[in-house]
């Protein structure tokens, strides 16, 4: 399982080797934010909506000083609104009244803040500072459950699971690579098993659509000829740039 597993990764590699996080950022800080406001949403509504956010407050200080109201309306896009509104304000009080006004680099310090658990930690550990995290979304237990990695369903115990299974310099990147290929290929409802590279190594082909005609109409993102989910994907990023919200 092991081998199998490293060498998946490896194909992932040829596939996506410019796998990268889909959220836009510049700074910690709006990686920090914009991870907070991606639950129970897209990535693009996220990255639709953050433009206007961070020209309304760049930093935690201004942040923190922020009408709720207002705020809520800016954010409102994202779902849970409420929430998550609560989670910022908390947040970047805590940042500016505890950290000086910047996000921390540990693990153990950014699951203190509000709104912030070890998938959001991770995230911004691996793609913000450079500290290698395993990022358990939805679309990362998925296929590592269905590759039979782990039948474990609680991300916790699925990242130190799959922690084991890769060194750790490959951690932050493994994890772009299976939730590339998650949000492209192998789908939650039909993956597209017909049009997938790494068929011959997963246990589960054929769970999905096998034809590959068939299937690559399945196929989402610059994988079927669509834009992503970024507004502003990397300079190596082969698909187009997602459109701005309100765009046609």
């Amino acid at each position: 399982m092991v081998r199998r597993a490293r060498r998946i990764n490896r194909e992932l590699a040829e596939v996506y080797p410019y796998a990268h996080p889909e959220l836009d950022f510049r700074n910690p800080f709006e990686l920090l934010v914009a991870t907070v406001l991606s639950a129970q949403t897209t990535d693009l509504r996220v990255n639709q909506t953050t433009p206007a956010l961070f020209a309304a407050y760049p930093t935690p200080e201004d942040m923190a000083a922020a009408d709720p109201e207002k705020m809520e309306e800016l954010i409102r896009p994202t779902g849970f609104f409420r929430a998550k509104t609560k989670s910022l304000l908390g947040l970047s009080a805590a940042l500016r009244d505890d950290f000086g006004g910047e996000v921390p680099g540990r693990l153990e310090d950014l699951v203190k803040l509000p709104g912030v658990g070890r998938k959001t930690a991770n995230v911004v550990l691996g793609n913000a500072f450079g500290v290698p995290g395993i990022t358990v979304d939805t679309h990362f237990g998925r296929l590592v459950r269905r590759w039979k990695w782990t039948d474990e369903e609680d991300p916790v115990k699925v990242e130190a699971v799959i922690a084991d299974i890769f060194p750790k310099s490959e951690w932050t990147m493994l994890s772009h690579r299976v939730i590339f290929h998650g949000r492209r290929i192998c789908h939650a409802r039909k993956p597209a098993c017909g049009a997938c590279h790494i068929a011959p190594l997963c246990p589960s082909y054929g769970e999905g659509e096998t034809d590959p005609e068939k299937a690559r109409k399945l196929l989402k993102y610059e994988m079927g000829g669509y834009p992503g989910q970024r507004l502003s994907p990397p300079p190596d990023f082969p698909g187009k740039p997602a459109p701005a919200l309100g765009a046609v």
